[in-house]
């Protein structure tokens, strides 16, 4: 080693054991990328799961409708929050979790309350304030730009409130 690169490195040996190891920025984004992609397939499963109970219930094997359109879509929804719960405590934000899985729980529903208010209110400023009522534009504000917002809120919410262990 030259001289100048053996002065800036530090021997294990001469470590301090209270010495703290700080990751690198490039470490830093990384984690939070991979934590992103987590919480992003946590998302997906749990939009999958929504989407193919409230299938199944209205439109199942026969053909008919085994459950009323509102009915099916409660269950569908208790069951994708369910799936995102678990996925987001045990995945996603297992290395932030509490030992308060009650109070976990319950941010949670609020957090996920807040979000389908955003998406519903972009749903109601396409349609009521903006006057406009085609298929399109209602998908795109409530499955499109509103989803997008409610997912960046949940995502900074989940974060910094739900699971808010001390690091």
């Amino acid at each position: 080693m030259t001289s100048a690169l053996a002065s800036s490195v530090i021997e294990p040996s001469e470590t301090p054991a209270t010495a703290v190891l700080l990751p690198s920025r490039g470490a830093a984004i990384l984690a939070r990328l991979a934590e992103v992609g987590r919480f992003g397939a946590v998302g997906t499963i749990a939009f999958f799961v929504d989407l193919g109970v409230y299938n199944l219930l209205r439109f199942g094997p026969g053909g008919s409708p085994h459950v009323s359109a509102l009915w099916a879509k409660v269950i569908a929804v208790v069951l994708a929050t369910a799936v995102s719960w678990l996925g987001s405590r045990h995945w996603t934000f297992a290395d932030r979790r509490t030992d308060q899985p009650a109070r976990e729980a319950f941010s949670f529903l609020v957090v996920n309350g807040l979000g389908m208010a955003i998406s519903l209110l972009c749903l109601v400023v396409t349609t009521d304030v903006l006057g406009l009522t085609s298929p399109l534009a209602e998908n795109v504000a409530a499955n499109v730009v509103g989803l997008a917002l409610a997912n960046v809120f949940r995502y900074f919410a989940y974060r910094h409130l739900v699971f808010a262990a001390p690091r």
